[in-house]
């Protein structure tokens, strides 16, 4: 117990120092987090075997895991803020198109792409990891893009279509990695189960959406008895902790294993108790479980950097397809992002710079490369070139992030930023 709170203390405070260190750099905040978790991870300061000094093995840096699901439950839960009636009465069809287009074509050109390189590497990079690889690009990680428009304050145009993207972008994600999942295991095997492959993922959002929406009322009528500041927060902290621990239980429904997608449904929570409530109410509890969730929030970034596997720059391959991935991918992001957002006639910066702030990619991806492991071999491939991918993406992602909200006139810089 004590060399777990004793690695809980060190991330925390390695976490705080690099954010101090990235803020002369005028990097965001979430980037020093992720590299203090790579400093003092197994690859790193962990190499040592000093107790104390880091993280000496990826057990250690599993034990405290949990915290890193319950930041996200918190995470998710902000965002549902993003999702009143009011806002989607404002922008939630333009949101809605873009959520579902940029993903689908940052699939389709991460599936040509790959195709074509596979035509050169042969069975090295099997079709089946193409199609998967495909749908896995179609994620963004809401966090780090969150971190970003919370640590610069941002609010403009291009901040109000961002955030219901990028939860949208996961719910689509979802449907088009467990088809495309479906196609690959067949490829593989040769076997496939119709029910399996389409019910699933719709099992999976509507169950999710459906539990998040009755946590969600609950938590409303329980603030209502509730007057003191404490136990009003108490309520959410008891809600967003129940739900992440509900997230991670499967249901067997007609020989279907279904699981719960802890960011729909704690999305979902977020949503029913802001339209629930009065907006007063719900945005100042709002406002306050985001101050006080930051400690989990800086943990779910260290942890998540120590939990990077540099070994997958030791192999060439890997390095080669993650390279094509990633390129193929924000090239596909981009593209949808750009031509949906014209389509749909958004503000000039809106259309110029969606795009690039979708990159990053974490936890949903990293999700999904866990349900990739049936494939055997080709699963560890996929793994692999995924958190090479993850790697870049979270190191670089939020700087761009950052960079587009400033060109497009949503951050204002001043010394506390």
């Amino acid at each position: 117990m004590e060399n777990i709170l004793l690695s809980i203390g060190i991330a925390l405070a390695v976490g705080l120092l690099m954010s101090r260190i990235v803020k002369r750099l005028k990097l965001p905040a979430v980037t020093g987090y992720l590299v203090g978790g790579i400093l003092i991870g197994p690859y790193c300061l962990g190499r040592l075997g000093i107790d104390g000094i880091g993280f000496t093995n990826m057990d250690e840096v599993h034990n405290i895991k949990v915290l890193s699901e319950i930041a996200l439950g918190f995470i998710a839960f902000s965002i549902g803020n993003e999702f009143r009636i009011s806002q989607l009465r404002k922008n939630g069809k333009i949101s809605l198109i873009i959520g579902i287009v940029q993903a689908l074509v940052a699939t389709l050109v991460v599936d040509i792409g790959l195709y074509l390189l596979h035509l050169v590497l042969g069975e090295r990079l099997p079709i089946s990891a193409v199609i998967t690889l495909g749908a896995i690009a179609a994620a963004t990680a809401p966090a780090a893009t969150l971190m970003v428009i919370h640590q610069y304050e941002a609010k403009g145009k291009l901040t109000d279509i961002l955030m219901p993207v990028v939860a949208i972008d996961d719910a689509v994600g979802l449907i088009i990695f467990a088809i495309s999942f479906g196609i690959a295991k067949v490829i593989a095997s040769g076997t496939y189960n119709l029910a399996a492959i389409l019910l699933e993922p719709i099992l999976e959002i509507v169950i999710s959406i459906v539990i998040g929406s009755i946590v969600g009322t609950l938590l409303t009528l329980s603030e209502k008895h509730f007057k003191s500041r404490g136990k009003r927060m108490s309520v959410i902290v008891t809600s967003v902790i129940l739900a992440v621990a509900i997230s991670m239980m499967e249901f067997q429904i007609g020989g279907l294993t279904v699981t719960i997608s802890s960011l729909l449904l704690c999305m979902m929570l977020g949503t029913t108790f802001c339209n629930e409530s009065e907006f007063e109410f719900s945005n100042n509890l709002m406002e306050r479980t985001d101050r006080w969730a930051t400690p989990f929030v800086i943990l779910f970034f260290v942890i998540s950097g120590a939990e990077l596997e540099l070994s997958v720059f030791t192999n060439i391959t890997i390095v080669i397809i993650g390279m094509a991935f990633i390129i193929t991918r924000s090239i596909g992001k981009y593209l949808g992002a750009y031509f949906s957002a014209k389509a749909m006639k958004c503000d000039k910066n809106v259309i110029k710079y969606l795009g690039i702030t979708l990159l990053p990619q974490a936890g949903v991806a990293l999700g999904m490369c866990i349900k990739a492991q049936e494939l055997g071999e080709t699963g560890n491939l996929i793994k692999n070139i995924v958190l090479f991918a993850v790697l870049i993406y979270e190191l670089v992602g939020p700087y761009l992030t950052k960079q587009c909200l400033i060109k497009a006139g949503d951050i204002t810089l001043n010394e506390e930023n």
